[in-house]
């Protein structure tokens, strides 16, 4: 058994104290039980990484041992949940390893030829976009990935960012996913695809840097949700850089883009908008970087309450994922003290609880 002590943030208010008793949280004390083990700090939901890519690196896929020391890098920043939110092979395996955080697998990304980062996607054309998108949900776990937008190199001088779905076929794709049971999540930069978005009814916009304030609002009173992902958006300067003379139109947005990175952002929480916390490691972006990412929130203008509700507690619930309800899974992070207050507390968790289990040793 487990004692936490301190100020326990959870889905139904704070408390003062918790017991963690065969893998699940009580509020009661257990009668006749003695405590094994103490923790004491300031306690909440464990992190929630809505944007990572477990099993992605430089090769492409990488290993089991590789993917594993992944997991843990990502375990030991707080994180017990993630949502793969694509890979380019099946990492169902990786479930039944003992100690491996919860994932909720995607499936691959789905994009165009030549319209995405080469070998990660599977690669379509448009008219197969609803078929594909029923296949991949049949092997993930309630959603899939879409990649809304990318440069179109053919153009030469004059490439940009461009929507890769028509519309029609985006709106057939997004029904046929909710009518086999998944939600939506989509990539996009550009301004030009949010519209097309809003319209096909996705669930999620991973990224978002190109929506206006006026699709902003849309976007908050339809209450889809938005992952800003700010470590991968401060890459933007190099991607720009990397464009150069030979992509020069699509080189000045991503500037402009890194530019406004910060108002941006603000103004998304401005706006009212759901907001989901997403490290989008893979193959650029480190593992265990999701408090960083949450701290490059806030730092653009993000309240710290804001982000880590939406890192934590809001964003577990905003999943459907339990936020240590009497009874639900003990998942667990505790820090010395309550984060809002000071982020930089999120660098340095106190412990982990994953499953009912102490994955650290900041006991007394």
């Amino acid at each position: 058994m487990i004692h936490l002590t301190g100020t326990i943030i959870h889905g139904g208010g704070i408390a003062p104290e918790a017991w963690i008793v065969d893998g699940a949280i009580t509020y009661v004390k257990p009668e006749g039980a003695k405590t094994a083990t103490t923790v004491r700090g300031f306690a909440m939901p464990g992190l929630l990484d809505v944007h990572c890519h477990i099993g992605l690196g430089a090769d492409i896929l990488v290993d089991r041992e590789t993917a594993l020391q992944q997991a843990a890098d990502v375990v030991a920043s707080g994180v017990t949940h993630v949502r793969d939110l694509g890979t380019p092979g099946d990492m169902s395996w990786i479930d039944s390893e003992p100690g491996v955080l919860r994932i909720i697998h995607c499936g691959r990304h789905i994009a165009r030829p030549m319209r995405y980062l080469r070998g990660i996607a599977r690669e379509i054309e448009p008219a197969e976009l609803p078929g594909v998108v029923v296949d991949e949900a049949a092997k993930a776990d309630g959603w899939v990935k879409l990649v809304g937008d990318w440069i179109d190199r053919s153009k030469g001088a004059d490439s940009d960012l461009e929507p890769l779905w028509p519309r029609e076929i985006l709106m057939d794709a997004v029904q046929a996913a909710h009518e086999a049971g998944a939600k939506v999540a989509v990539h996009t930069f550009a301004t030009e695809t949010i519209d097309d978005l809003l319209e096909a009814g996705v669930d999620d916009i991973e990224h978002g840097t190109g929506m206006s304030p006026d699709q902003m609002i849309e976007v908050a009173k339809r209450g889809i949700l938005v992952t800003p992902t700010a470590n991968q958006v401060e890459t933007f300067i190099d991607i720009a850089n990397q464009a150069g003379a030979k992509y020069p139109v699509y080189g000045k947005r991503m500037r402009h883009m890194y530019e406004n990175r910060k108002e941006h952002m603000a103004a998304m929480a401005d706006a009212g908008i759901s907001l989901l916390m997403g490290s989008d490691a893979g193959s650029t972006l480190s593992y265990g970087t999701l408090p960083s990412e949450i701290i490059a929130c806030i730092d653009a203008g993000i309240p710290a309450d804001t982000a880590i509700a939406a890192a934590s507690w809001e964003g577990r619930a905003r999943l459907g994922l339990s936020a240590l309800e009497e009874g639900s899974v003990a998942d667990v992070v505790v820090y010395a003290d309550d984060p809002r207050s000071n982020p930089e507390l999120l660098n340095s968790p106190h412990a982990v609880v994953l499953g009912g289990r102490l994955v650290s040793d900041a006991t007394e």
